[in-house]
């Protein structure tokens, strides 16, 4: 169901905010289950029990390396399936429940890591390639929802709103498993220096469980309260049969019309090289941190900070793209995070940890949710799916390039310190493609192929 017209705006807060209706606050809040898994899976908790326990076999140094090579995996499968799926979706009006069978993979494998133990190596990486694969891949589904439900002069508000939601709840839950991780007491669980190791290890296996819940219970509002979108049919369609070849049909289409939509496709492939960067430091950073000798509890405690300084700056993106527009907002982000590697090529003392994850949660919410807004906004609406699988493809081809970046230089030289200055490339690079795109140009392309479509 599309929400074109634009009745006048409601006052207060919630407008303000970006969560005026019932259907944006139910699709804000996949973000906020979502995130569970993205901050205590990928960010925190697990790198380091990767690290440490999973790894410990090995070297840390191999251990780093083995969690890069997972997550280029896992950005190569959604890479792969990503497009075919989001076509097919398009097709079947089928996002949501391919949403749901994605949400599904990653709730069970997520859950799953409770069993993994000292030495775990291939049954870890196994996971999280599986666990990223369900995040990433549902993902794709929930952002084409986005142009559905929201109207052009308020979509910047509730993307940034989103990621907000994602802040506050994957804060919460990462707070309490840092709390019970600290403290296994206040769970009534077993405490000493002396434990076997199925106990020593058990407040982090059940941090992995409690995800796995989360994320569940949280995504029942998107699946309750946004409605799936219509199938549209094309002036030109016909009937054609089995949905995966229509699929590839209508990809070859797509594939075919981007050159009509260049500023999209420009927009796409500077996000997929300055995301590069983003979702390197996002992935590594623990995982760095591990190496150069932080404390386990300083490694959480300042993805905790990164988290709840996400929050105000999160909706401040949100204002600031109103004021200085959204392309000249995430140039700015850019800017910071150029600074950021900079400052963490340095770093030794968890202080300085702490300081470059103030750093980092001014700017990460913010970037990405302007990024994907910016990129709704020049997408027609029949054809999100596919779109928005494409994005998916872009987004992971600039996850695979960073973490490949970490395991050559690491291969190399021995350690990750030479691969943070790489990083800044992606950010030069990216934000000067990103300059070059005509916003308007591409928003007008988007409005009028949906107005040759039938339905919308």
């Amino acid at each position: 169901m599309t929400t074109n017209a634009a009745p006048t705006a409601p006052k207060g807060i919630l407008s303000a905010l970006g969560l005026h209706r019932p259907e944006l606050r139910a699709w804000a809040m996949y973000d906020w289950a979502v995130s569970a898994m993205q901050t205590v899976i990928m960010t925190a908790v697990f790198p380091i029990y990767f690290i440490s326990v999973a790894g410990a076999n090995g070297t840390p140094e191999s251990a780093t390396q083995s969690l890069a090579n997972a997550n280029t995996v896992a950005a190569v499968v959604i890479a792969i399936l990503g497009p075919i799926l989001g076509a097919v979706a398009d097709y079947q009006a089928a996002k949501k429940k391919f949403l749901a069978v994605f949400m599904m993979l990653g709730v069970f494998a997520t859950m799953g890591m409770y069993f993994i133990q000292h030495g775990d190596l291939f049954l870890a990486a196994t996971l999280f390639v599986l666990s990223m694969a369900g995040a990433t891949g549902s993902m794709t589904f929930y952002e084409s929802l986005l142009p559905h439900i929201a109207r052009h002069d308020e979509i910047d508000r509730v993307s940034t709103a989103a990621y907000a939601f994602g802040y506050i709840g994957g804060g919460v839950l990462l707070a309490l498993n840092l709390a019970w991780i600290s403290n296994p007491a206040l769970l009534g669980l077993p405490v000493g220096d002396n434990l076997p190791r199925e106990q020593a290890t058990l407040p982090a296996r059940l941090a992995f469980v409690s995800v796995g819940f989360w994320w569940l219970l949280f995504s029942i509002p998107l699946f309750r309260g946004v409605r799936e979108p219509a199938r549209v049919i094309e002036a030109d369609e016909v009937p054609r049969g089995n949905a995966v070849l229509v699929a590839f049909s209508r990809l070859g289409e797509t594939l075919r019309e981007l050159r009509h939509y260049k500023q999209a496709f420009l927009t796409m492939l500077a996000f997929t090289i300055y995301n590069d960067g983003i979702q390197t430091i996002i992935k590594m950073a623990t995982a760095y941190g591990t190496e150069i000798g932080i404390a386990r509890q300083d490694l959480i405690a300042a993805i905790l900070i990164v988290q709840f300084v996400g929050i105000p700056f999160a909706f401040a993106f949100g204002t600031l793209a109103g004021k200085l527009g959204t392309k000249l907002s995430i140039l700015l982000g850019l800017a910071v995070y150029t600074g950021i590697c900079i400052f963490a090529y340095g770093i030794n003392s968890a202080r300085e940890f702490y300081i470059l994850a103030v750093l980092v949660g001014t700017v990460q919410g913010g970037t990405q949710a302007l990024s994907r807004s910016l990129f709704a906004s020049m997408v027609p609406k029949h054809k999100s799916g596919e779109f928005f699988g494409f994005y998916s493809v872009f987004e992971k081809f600039g996850g695979i390039l960073g973490p490949l970046v970490f395991s050559v230089a690491i291969g190399e030289t021995g350690s990750s310190r030479g691969a943070i200055l790489w990083v800044i490339a992606f950010f030069v690079v990216g934000g000067a493609l990103l300059s070059l795109v005509n916003i308007k140009d591409g928003e007008r392309m988007a409005r009028e192929a949906d107005a040759r479509t039938h339905g919308v």
